[in-house]
């Protein structure tokens, strides 16, 4: 059979994470946390001795740390319900690109505990956290500065209090009042 003759073969899922950890030089167990599973199951994944997994979660981490669509593994069903695009999260993207970042790396600059979470809010499964230490942490890796900060707080927490039902039009006084003692809290203003 001649080169030209052969059918292109689809790398197979697990080569391609064993191929992504090799190049990255990303430990199997800081994998394993990063996507929420147990470092026996990247074992059994990459080894090939379980099947690759279906669940959309789970290929959807997987995907977003790899920096990849979770369409390129054959195994994943493009999910019914519509993907909330949130653009703070897509600010902070684009963030990381503009500093050259790579998931993994921005993933590695927080603790092992809190790097599911961060993966789960890079591909949208998680909103950004009203607490504002914590967007400051997300916000300080990236070198982002105070006053974007406050304002993507800001803009989350209206959201919070629209989502639970405050008309925050007509209680503007009320909103502005608090959001003005929260830029004095932190020292906005």
């Amino acid at each position: 059979m001649s080169a030209r003759n052969k059918s292109i073969v689809h790398e197979k899922s697990s080569e391609k994470v064993a191929k992504f950890l090799d190049k990255n030089g990303i430990h199997k167990k800081d994998f394993a946390e990063m996507i929420g599973v147990t470092l026996s199951y990247v074992y059994n994944l990459i080894d090939n001795t379980i099947p690759f997994s279906t669940r959309g979660t789970t290929l959807e981490r997987i995907a977003t740390v790899m920096e990849i669509a979770p369409e390129e593994f054959e195994e994943y069903k493009i999910p019914q319900e519509p993907v909330l695009i949130d653009d703070t999260v897509e600010f902070l993207k684009n963030v990381m690109k503009e500093k050259r970042m790579t998931t993994v790396n921005f993933l590695k600059s927080f603790p092992r505990k809190k790097r599911l979470e961060i993966v789960d809010i890079l591909r949208g499964s998680l909103p950004i956290p009203i607490d504002y230490k914590e967007l400051s942490m997300i916000c300080q890796v990236l070198d982002i500065d105070k006053d974007e900060v406050y304002d993507m707080w800001e803009k989350r927490m209206k959201q919070v209090l629209e989502t639970n039902g405050m008309n925050i039009y007509s209680n503007a006084a009320l909103v502005n009042a608090m959001f003005d003692c929260a830029k004095k809290y932190i020292n906005l203003q």
